[in-house]
C-alpha cells in the first residue's frame, strides 16, 4: 500500500477534554452550512464481530442495542464501495453509543503494524471511568494489549488538564481506546460519579489533524459544532500516554448539543506523523467514522459538497428504509481524510 498525502478536494482527541471556553466570536460559526444537532455515535472497524462484541460488553460494560446487515445499490453509493455487505452492531455505554462495523465483503487493507498516535489516521474514543485503578486492573486481568506503559496523571502545572488520569490500550482488532478519569472540578458533572458503574460513558472521540484552523473551518464553520475547550499538553506524562517521544499537542474540543465531543489533536512536535492514504476506502482497517445527525439538507449542502468537501458518497443518498435511524445521508471527508457520515431524517 502507498502511504502518500491525501489530495483532498478542498472544494465542497486523547487528551484531553479541556476546560470550557467563553463564547468568543472566533469560537462560533456565524453562518454554518448546516447545523449538526447531535453526534450520534462513532463507527469503529472490526474483523470478527462476535469477538468484538464480547470484548466491549464483558470487559468495558457496553450493552447491545441493535444489529443490522446492509447491502444493495443505495448503500454502495453511500459508502462508495461496490458489492459491499456491511454488518453493524450498535452498542451503548451510558448516554453514548458506538457502532462496530464489519465489512463482510469486500475485505479492506490491514492496519499498519507500525502505526503511532501521531499518524493522522489515528482515532480513538475516550471512555470515562469512575475509578482508574479498578479499571486498569480490569483491563490487565482481561489481557489487553497496552498502548501506554501505564496510567498517566497529567501534571498540575497544566491548568486545563492537571489531575486527569488516562491510559491507552488496544481492542482485539488493534483499535486504540482510552480510559480517562476526571478529578473534581473537571469534566461534566456526570463524570464525577464514584462507587457506581466502573465504565460511565464516552466523553469524546479524538482525531489527529495537520492544522487546527483547517479542521475548524470544516467542523465549526461548515457543520456548526461549537468550540468547547482548549488545552496544550506536553511533558513526560503526555509522551508516555501517547507512546510518542517528545509529544507536544495542541488540543481543541468541539461539541454539538448532544453526544460525545470531537477532539482535534494537532502535534506541534514531532511533525513526522504520516497522512491518511489518498486511496483510503471505507473497507480499510484504519477507517473510523463519526456519525452526525443534521437538520434537513438544503441547497447550501449541495453547494458545500460540490465546492468545498471531498466525499465518498455519490452525492446525497436516499436509503430504502429508515432501519439505521435515518433516511438519507452522505459520507464526507474532513481536511485530513477522517470520515463523517451526515445523517438526515428519518
Amino acid at each position: 500500500m502507498s502511504w502518500v498525502p491525501r489530495s483532498l478536494l478542498i472544494l465542497a482527541a486523547p487528551l484531553l477534554a479541556s476546560v470550557p471556553v467563553g463564547a468568543a466570536a472566533a469560537d462560533s460559526a456565524a453562518t454554518p452550512i448546516m447545523t449538526v444537532s447531535a453526534i450520534d455515535s462513532i463507527g469503529i472497524p472490526v474483523t470478527d464481530m462476535e469477538r468484538a462484541q464480547t470484548f466491549y460488553t464483558t470487559v468495558l460494560g457496553f450493552s447491545k442495542v441493535a444489529e443490522h446487515e446492509i447491502a444493495g445499490d443505495a448503500y454502495e453509493h453511500l459508502y462508495g464501495v461496490f458489492g459491499m455487505r456491511l454488518r453493524i452492531v450498535r452498542l451503548r455505554l451510558g448516554a453514548e453509543a458506538i457502532e462496530l462495523m464489519q465489512f463482510m465483503t469486500p475485505r479492506g487493507r490491514t492496519l499498519p503494524v507500525d502505526s503511532r498516535s501521531n499518524d493522522r489516521w489515528f482515532q480513538h474514543v475516550a471512555i470515562i471511568v469512575s475509578d482508574m485503578d479498578r479499571a486498569y486492573a480490569r483491563l490487565r486481568e482481561s489481557g489487553v494489549e497496552f498502548a501506554s506503559n501505564e496510567p498517566q496523571r497529567l501534571p498540575d502545572w497544566n491548568p486545563n488538564a492537571g489531575g486527569i488520569r488516562a491510559f491507552y490500550f488496544h481492542d482485539p482488532d488493534g483499535n486504540i481506546l482510552e480510559i480517562l478519569q476526571f478529578p473534581p472540578g473537571k469534566g461534566a458533572a456526570r463524570w464525577q460519579q464514584r462507587g457506581g458503574p466502573l465504565f460511565l460513558g464516552i466523553d469524546h472521540t479524538a482525531i489527529v489533524v495537520a492544522s487546527t484552523e483547517a479542521s475548524l473551518a470544516y467542523y465549526r464553520d461548515q457543520l456548526g459544532l461549537q468550540v468547547a475547550g482548549r488545552s496544550e499538553n506536553w511533558g513526560t506524562e503526555q509522551e508516555h500516554l501517547n507512546g510518542v517521544f517528545g509529544a507536544h499537542l495542541r488540543i481543541t474540543t468541539l461539541r454539538a448539543a448532544q453526544g460525545p465531543g470531537v477532539e482535534l489533536l494537532e502535534y506541534r512536535a514531532p511533525r513526522d506523523g504520516r497522512p491518511i492514504p489518498a486511496d483510503t476506502r471505507a473497507t480499510d482497517r484504519w477507517y473510523w467514522q463519526v456519525n452526525l445527525r443534521a437538520l434537513a439538507p438544503d441547497s447550501r449542502l449541495g453547494a458545500a459538497i460540490n465546492e468545498r468537501t471531498a466525499i465518498d458518497s455519490a452525492g446525497l443518498v436516499t436509503l430504502p428504509d429508515a432501519s439505521l435511524g435515518f433516511r438519507s445521508g452522505v459520507v464526507q471527508r474532513d481536511p485530513d481524510g477522517h470520515a463523517a457520515l451526515l445523517e438526515f431524517g428519518p
